[in-house]
């Protein structure tokens, strides 16, 4: 069982690791694309660094949710 929370815990570090990469890749490379507001005047850093915010939250619901030891049932 421990083996399956480490390759899953592993898996969505990976996403989330993939997502800040692409945060980091595009400031060091492309900064004038932060400064495009393709919402309501909000810059795209901001939205991405809430977004990346966001992702860190839902999956760490998931793994959660997902390495619990006890059946469903046995809960209440």
């Amino acid at each position: 069982m421990e083996r399956q929370h480490s390759r899953l815990g592993f898996f969505l570090f990976s996403i989330y690791l993939i997502l800040y990469g692409g945060f980091v890749l595009i400031n060091a490379f492309r900064p004038d694309w932060m400064q495009v507001q393709p919402l309501g005047g909000v810059n795209l850093a901001i939205l991405y660094g809430f977004g990346l915010i966001l992702v860190a939250f839902v999956l760490a619901l998931i793994y959660g949710i997902f390495s619990r030891d006890e059946p469903p049932e046995e809960r209440a």
